[in-house]
């Protein structure tokens, strides 16, 4: 397993090397000019050009890749040309909101996707495995902002049954917050349960026709122990990757979701960095979503390799 960890370690690293590339190409394309955008339409060309030279932004670009990234790895995120202030406050408020948003979708998500596509699975070609299906596509389809409208002109604004902020009063508590959170979360579910109930249905099914099962069977294993010591110890093993993979969505495509809900996460301190050329800021916070996602794709790596003992095994020889 070892040997194989340390692969997909290096793997990442080299991934996060090329978005960090990508990110800061991306932030020198941004039109407009950075100390234009902090002083505003009427100021003076040369304060402008001042300010952009107090800045660094008329280095070389090679030179300012270094110094941005090379502070990152070391731990600084540099200072934000807006807020004239370290970034890394900023980046851990918001990530800690993004990631308190994130928790409550994921625990929703997950478990109401896994009973679907085992639902499914169980039912193939009935009408309740037409209807899981049908449902999980057309959600995954609808846009997050679409969705989010919908559900604020019904449960907000018609039924008053959630608070159509996604921000709790100064002082709540953790029920309150995820009061708060319910209503945000759910364009969220509607995105990943599709997709998490589908990998679910296929891996039942798959496990339902495998040997194994059709041994247990003719063992005379009561049908509840061949569902849940082989069917499902089974079917979820692929899951366990997608999952993983939906939980850096959860953290990085929240910016329409939380622009919408007036939610101070890391999606919206993006939005507000690119608006205002922060670049700073905008790489910085783009940069730790990709860290996030890197860490939590290799933890369900992990989670798999130690649940299959087919690939613990492979990973031996």
């Amino acid at each position: 397993m070892l040997p194989m960890l340390l692969k997909r370690l290096a793997l990442s690293l080299v991934t996060l090397w090329i978005l960090s590339v990508i990110i800061f190409a991306g932030g020198q394309l941004l039109p407009g000019d950075t100390g234009r955008a902090i002083m505003g339409p009427f100021a003076d060309e040369r304060a402008v050009a001042a300010l952009n030279h107090e800045l660094g932004v008329d280095r070389p670009i090679l030179v300012q890749y270094w110094d941005w990234i090379s502070h990152f790895v070391a731990g600084d995120m540099g200072r934000s040309y807006a807020y004239r202030a370290p970034v890394q406050p900023f980046v851990a408020t918001a990530l800690g909101n993004s990631l308190k948003l994130a928790a409550v979708a994921f625990v929703l998500v997950v478990p109401l996707s896994l009973l679907g596509g085992v639902w499914a699975a169980l039912h193939a070609g009935r009408l309740t495995d037409r209807l899981i299906t049908l449902v999980g596509l057309s959600a995954s389809t609808i846009p997050e902002f679409v969705s989010g409208i919908i559900l604020i002109l019904i449960f907000g604004v018609w039924l008053r049954w959630l608070p159509i902020s996604a921000t709790a009063p100064p002082g709540s508590g953790p029920l309150v917050q995820i009061y708060h959170l319910l209503l945000p979360a759910i364009p969220l579910i509607l995105v990943l349960f599709g997709y998490i109930a589908r990998m679910a249905r296929a891996g039942t099914i798959e496990a339902l026709d495998a040997d194994y099962t059709r041994t247990a069977v003719l063992k005379g294993l009561p049908q509840r122990d061949v569902l849940f010591r082989h069917v499902l110890r089974n079917s979820l093993l692929p899951t366990i990757t997608v999952i993983g993979t939906q939980t850096g969505y959860l953290i990085g495509g929240l910016v329409v979701v939380e622009v919408l809900f007036r939610y101070q996460g890391i999606g919206t301190l993006i939005y507000t960095a690119a608006r205002g050329k922060d670049f700073p800021l905008l790489e910085s916070s783009i940069l730790t979503i990709g860290v996030v996602y890197t860490i939590a794709t290799l933890l369900a790596d992990l989670l798999h390799l130690s649940l299959n003992p087919r690939i613990r095994a492979g990973a031996t020889e």
